[in-house]
This record gives structure tokens, sequence and C-alpha cells, in this order.
């Protein structure tokens, strides 16, 4: 199948090759997909689409015209597709539902205790043979309460990893995981509970309506003094106006993310050269007690290895649904 991939990463690039193993034709581009980039995939069947690609109805329309019928995401995310036009164009969409959890919550837990043990401060100062331990006290994890909310994939192997340092946990979710109740003495409660009571909280939820700006300026007044905020799942669960007055204000001590609300063009490209432009991410980058990494916590070997498998298998499905004249459904 004719395929143009969009957003195509130099990491990310060797995994597909050899996941494909030449069954499709893949166009492999560095440009993300736009309004102006949708011409790109002329004579493709299919595209394959990462996070930071625009979904959005006017550019399917611009991909239906050049005849795409099928989409393949390279993510668990889907809220950059529009799904009702998909739906409304005929199109076809599927995605890499699980890649590793364990990636990204083995992040979660690099930025928690970065941020607490001040790790980055610390390489910087002994780099300039300043060996000082003054202003470098952090906090035992074993004890703490951490909120997790959103106990999936990814906040189940979280759990149990802070489980494993003795914290406290209470969760909130749509649906209860039982097996965390029963072996990791998980408390099952609300947003609002969380935000009282959590030393840390931890964002693994996925990017809805209601879900928008989960953490905004009435939650945040909720949550404990110097609390930790980290958010690895989709930057608008956070309303990052709200979080900079928190940290000006010192309600909010620690603050780490892997993802932003404004990330796309910004993230997964180098612009070291540049000015940057978003005033917002420059605000963040002031504060000593903000860690910021651009999107990479699902970025292992066995993470690309199984986005790539994944993505090529879904080529295959749509492959084999053209040769039989059989609709699939979305994955």
């Amino acid at each position: 199948m004719k395929t143009t991939v969009f957003s195509t990463h130099k990491f990310e690039e060797p995994y597909l090759v050899k996941a494909n193993n030449d069954k499709h034709q893949l166009k492999l581009l560095e440009s993300r997909l736009t309004k102006e980039t949708a011409i790109l995939a002329t004579g493709s069947e299919a595209v394959s689409l990462f996070t930071g690609d625009d979904a959005s109805a006017h550019i399917l329309e611009k991909l239906s015209a050049v005849g795409v019928k099928y989409i393949a995401l390279r993510s668990a995310g889907f809220n950059h597709v529009d799904l009702e036009k998909v739906a409304e164009m005929n199109m076809k969409v599927a995605r890499v539902p699980a890649y590793s959890p364990y990636a990204i919550a083995e992040h979660t837990l690099a930025l928690i205790l970065a941020l607490n043990r001040k790790i980055i401060r610390a390489h910087n100062r002994v780099r300039e043979q300043n060996f000082s331990l003054n202003g470098l006290t952090g906090f035992d994890l074993n004890g703490k309460t951490v909120g997790v909310i959103g106990t999936g994939k990814i906040g189940a192997v979280l759990v149990k990893i802070l489980h494993g340092l003795g914290c406290k946990v209470l969760a909130h979710d749509v649906a209860e995981d039982k097996n965390l109740i029963d072996s990791y003495d998980v408390i099952y409660t609300n947003c609002t509970t969380i935000c009282e009571q959590a030393d840390i909280i931890s964002l693994h939820v996925p990017l809805t309506p209601s879900t928008q700006h989960l953490i905004d300026k009435e939650n945040i007044a909720l949550m404990k003094e110097g609390v930790m905020l980290i958010n690895t799942s989709r930057g608008g669960l956070v309303d990052t106006m709200a979080v900079i007055e928190g940290l000006k204000s010192g309600k909010i001590g620690y603050f780490g993310i892997d993802v932003y609300e404004e990330e796309e063009g910004l993230f997964f490209e180098d612009h070291s050269e540049d000015i940057l432009q978003d005033d917002v991410i420059a605000r963040l980058m002031t504060f000593p007690n903000v860690l910021i990494t651009s999107h990479q916590a699902f970025l292992t070997k066995t993470a690309l290895t199984n986005i790539a498998e994944t993505t090529i298998y879904n080529l295959d499905c749509f492959d084999k649904a053209v040769l039989s004249g059989n609709e699939i459904s979305v994955n």
C-alpha cells in the first residue's frame, strides 16, 4: 500500500523501515501534516501520522481529495484527528493502542525524582566545580501520598512503581481497577480529594472535552502548599497560565511536564537558532522548580519497536481490506 508517512523523525525511521520489510511503499517525510503539506500525500492510499500532525476537518478533506482513504496513527492518542469528519468521509483510522506503558510510567518517575532531588541543578553545579549541597534538599518518597489521575495501562504501571517505593496511592478513574485495590492498596476517590490530600499528583487520562484543563485555578487552589504536579499525558489537561500563577505563589512547588498544550510546531524540532516565540513556555523555563522534556516519555527501544510493528500491521489490515473489498472498523 502506498503510504505517506508525515512527521518522520530520525529516531523512528530505522524501526519503521525494519518493521515494514519492503511490504508497503513508504514515502517518509519530515514535514508535519498541515493544510499546506497535505498535497504531498498525492498518490497514496494511506497516510501515517504522529501526535503533532493536524488531521482536522479541512485537512482531511484535502487528503481525501488526493485519494487518501486510510490513516495509520503512530500514537495511542487521537485527539488530533476529527473522527466525525473521518466517519462522514468514509475514511478509516487505526492507532497504536498500547506500545509500552512502562516507558511512560518510568519517565514519570524520572521527572518526580529529578525534581525532588534537584538532579539537574546538582549536575550543573558539579560541572562548574561547585560541590555545595545548599539548596538541594529533597524529601523521602516513602510515606508520601501520590494522586494518580487515570489508572489505565500507564497509570496502573505507575501505581505499582509507587507502591514499591512505599507511597500511599489515591486514584481517580471512570472505572476502578480491582487488582490495584487488592494488590497495591490503592484508594479510589475523586479529583477534589486528590487535590486536597496528595503531595504529588500525576496525570494519565486522555484529552477529551471533559478533561480539558482538568487542572485549573480552582483545583490548584485546593492543593497542598508546595505540591508536585506531573503531566506526561496530554498538554491540554493543564491550564498552563493557572499553573504559572501557582508556581509564582508557591502553591505548586514542583512542576514536571513531558507534554505542553501548545507543543505543536515546537516539540520534536530544533529551535536552538531561533527566537522562542512562545511566551508561556518561555516563562515556565525561568522557574528553577520546573522540569520540561519535549514529549520523550515514549522514547525507548521497546516502544519504538512496538509502534513501528503495530503501524505496519495496521497498514497490512488496510491493504487486505482493499484486496478483499471488505469494510474494516476503527481500531
